[in-house]
């Protein structure tokens, strides 16, 4: 219980902190979507990142499917890093191809 009420109050700093800093207002446009008008396999990369940091995970996948295989992959690569495992060319393999998978599902799916 105890954590769940600091799990809650770390959120509502990270919300205060995010307003504070305005970072809302300091993301990248996308130059294929400006200059085409198309969206990039990218796009909501930056928004879904600001939900993730927000708490608000299911948006944060709504926005881009893509982020938790990221993630996960990011994650695997900084933890080999600190320390090896015996089979981690086969994970990040894996890894690599369910990202490319949502990612490109995902920029499908927008064209549909």
């Amino acid at each position: 219980m105890v954590i769940f009420g600091l799990l809650i109050y770390l959120q509502m700093r990270i919300k205060a902190l995010i307003i504070f800093l305005g970072l809302e207002s300091f993301m990248l446009p996308c130059f294929t979507k400006q200059l085409l008008g198309v969206d990039c396999p990218g796009c909501g990369l930056q928004r879904s990142l600001l939900f993730l940091i927000k708490g608000e995970f299911i948006s944060a996948f709504l926005m881009y499917p893509a982020i938790y295989p990221m993630l996960l992959l990011f994650g695997f690569l900084g933890l080999n890093k600190l320390y090896p495992f015996k089979h981690s060319n086969a994970i990040t393999i894996t890894l690599m191809v369910s990202t490319v998978g949502f990612i490109l599902t995902n920029y499908i799916l927008k064209f549909i």
